[in-house]
């Protein structure tokens, strides 16, 4: 019998219909209310209210929520920064091993950012060339937006790269505002430049973690990130078959 779906499995879910809903809502305000989309212009962002500013405060809540250990309603895959998440296992850590695989899936995620570093200068050679403007940048950050649940809940093309099992281990989970928000270094006001600081902090903050306890990172040090724990069961369909 196919097993119930998962309650935090159920909420990303309703956030991916939400990301889609946000989406078809921006592209419905550029046909009726253009004007809309002049907060993300130098300082704009001060000069009238915009219901771009709500969802302004909702990437920002998202991001605070990777930096402080806020646990209601996130995957384990991105609290296992926090000490409150890690489970030791019983057996003494195998500090080798584990210095082995930090190194490995670091490697993986060097390409990884490279790999995404070619992409956004694409884009930002596309935009400097005229072809696409402030708001074309502000649109593909919510596509983006939209393709990170689209990685965690129906196929990643980074885990082909990362080779990890899942979202649970997975060394770059926490990259997904500063992968999302990179379109928007291009665009010089504080809408644009608030967001994507913010998510090289949320960046900076996840990588030093890594460096200074690599143990809540690996399932062979962090019992929570083991399958036979997890209560997440946000595994896609290639994961479910290695159960």
């Amino acid at each position: 019998m196919r097993k119930p779906m998962s309650k935090i499995r159920r909420l990303y879910f309703a956030r991916l219909i939400g990301r889609c809903a946000v989406f078809l809502f921006c592209l419905t305000l550029l046909f009726v209310a253009p004007e809309e989309f002049q907060i993300l212009h130098g300082a704009n962002f001060f000069s009238r209210f915009s219901v771009l500013h709500l969802l302004w405060l909702i990437w920002v809540v998202d991001m605070i929520a990777q930096i402080f250990p806020i646990q209601k309603h996130l995957s384990i895959g991105s609290l296992k920064v926090f000490r409150q998440q890690f489970r030791p296992i019983r057996e003494k850590i195998n500090r080798r091993a584990l210095r082995a695989y930090i190194i490995s899936t670091t490697r993986s995620a060097f390409w990884v950012m490279l790999l995404w570093c070619a992409l956004i200068a694409a884009i930002g050679a596309m935009h400097f060339a005229g072809w696409l403007n402030e708001t074309a940048l502000f649109f593909i950050t919510v596509i983006f937006y939209i393709c990170d649940l689209i990685c965690v809940l129906i196929w990643c093309p980074f885990r082909l790269m990362m080779k990890n099992r899942c979202c649970t281990t997975c060394r770059i989970f926490n990259w997904d505002h500063l992968m999302m928000f990179s379109p928007l270094l291009f665009v010089p006001s504080v809408y644009c430049w608030s967001l994507f600081g913010l998510s090289l902090l949320v960046f900076l903050v996840w990588e030093c973690c890594i460096a200074l306890f690599p143990e809540r990172f690996w399932e062979h040090s962090n019992a929570a990130l083991q399958c036979t724990n997890c209560t997440d069961k946000l595994c896609t369909q290639y994961c479910q078959k290695l159960r």
